[in-house]
């Protein structure tokens, strides 16, 4: 995953779309990219992407205590 490039999505909101900074940091990058009408721009969330981001971003570490701790 790339690191995200927060100047140019500060200029894109605040600048180009003329964003109050609380609005543009209340957004995720995702809605940011929606409102200013970008290609790749994520879809809706349905389950299958809510199992999937689950499944790589796990709310535990794998061998950490409170993982060990779940299975016994």
């Amino acid at each position: 995953m790339s690191a995200l490039d927060w100047p140019a999505l500060m200029r894109l909101g605040l600048r180009d779309l003329r964003l109050h900074p609380r609005d543009f940091w209340a957004m995720t990058p995702a809605e940011l990219m929606i409102m200013a009408g970008l290609e790749g721009a994520p879809g809706p969330l349905t389950r299958a992407r809510l199992m999937e981001l689950a499944a790589r971003y796990p709310d535990t570490v794998k061998g950490s205590q409170h993982d060990q701790s779940q299975r016994s």
